[in-house]
């Protein structure tokens, strides 16, 4: 079968690889449809050569069922995934939506979730027109969050839920919860806009930057704040099946900013990195 993996030059490259055999409590997949993150493609060089990349991955089942699965691997005609980590996707959502889904949609599922119960409290959410931020607000507004999201590039973020939209979050007001994911000085900002009792969830670092707070911002009255930390993708087939059942009711949209053959990967990662992508890249797969 063909695969995008790892070079030896830590590039990715479409590759005849063997097939992969699934195990005891594992399905195999024919991948129709792949999602793109920028972690993978930030990070490609971290991975052995010869990987098969990527996390996301929608397809079929050998008895037809249609199916969204989250593991390494995705990038590929034929996937593995636990049976845990897949969930069928229903008829009214198409497999290019249901890739856009897995990791994106579970990071901003699960980090709102960790944040407590939402309805009229101010979140803050960072870096939100990309796939995760645009996933959070949506989540956020339908839990009843007033929605303050942060991007450099705002179009369309006020109409998927954001009550203000800025592009720099020096000067604003506090707020209860952030989903931060630029890092550097924008989480040390970000940490000085935490009310009493406010929770940041730091759950990425697209700027690359080290967070350096001053001395004693970490030292402050009144209830405690808490800055935490997301990594959690156990057992995902329910939360997938949940969002996959809001898209399918309309009550979440993917947000797919470019999709494209995957014979265009290296396009679709410049694009990405390059922050030209508003939302997620979802790449087709060509079966030969």
């Amino acid at each position: 079968m063909h695969a995008l993996v790892v070079s030896p030059h830590a590039t990715i490259e479409l590759s005849e690889v063997p097939e992969p055999v699934p195990g005891p409590g594992q399905v195999l997949v024919e991948v129709h449809h792949a999602g793109a993150n920028f972690g993978e493609l930030r990070h490609t060089g971290h991975f052995p050569a010869g990987t098969i990349m990527g996390f996301d991955g929608a397809g079929v089942l050998a008895d037809g069922t249609r199916v969204v699965g989250l593991g390494l691997g995705s990038w590929a005609e034929l996937a593995v995934y636990p049976a845990d980590a897949v969930a069928e996707v229903p008829e009214r959502v198409s497999l290019a939506d249901a890739a856009a889904l897995p990791t994106a949609g579970l990071t901003a599922l699960r980090t709102l979730r960790a944040a407590g119960p939402l309805d009229g409290r101010r979140v803050l959410v960072t870096g939100a027109s990309g796939g995760v931020g645009r996933l959070a607000v949506q989540l956020a507004r339908r839990e009843g969050a007033q929605v303050v999201a942060a991007a450099k590039r705002g179009e369309g973020l006020r109409e998927l839920g954001a009550a203000e939209v800025v592009s720099e979050i020096h000067g604003a007001e506090p707020v209860d919860v952030v989903l931060e994911l630029i890092g550097g000085s924008t989480l040390v900002t970000a940490w000085g806009l935490l009310k009493p009792g406010g929770t940041l969830i730091s759950i990425g670092n697209a700027s690359g930057e080290p967070a350096v707070f001053p001395a004693y911002s970490t030292i402050l009255m009144g209830p405690p704040r808490t800055l935490r930390t997301f990594g959690d993708v156990d057992d995902p087939a329910p939360d997938l099946a949940f969002l996959l059942d809001l898209v399918a009711r309309g009550e979440l949209s993917p947000q797919v900013g470019w999709r494209g053959s995957w014979e265009r990967i290296r396009e679709a990662s410049d694009a990405l990195l390059g922050r030209a992508v508003a939302g997620k890249v979802v790449l087709d797969v060509r079966h030969r």
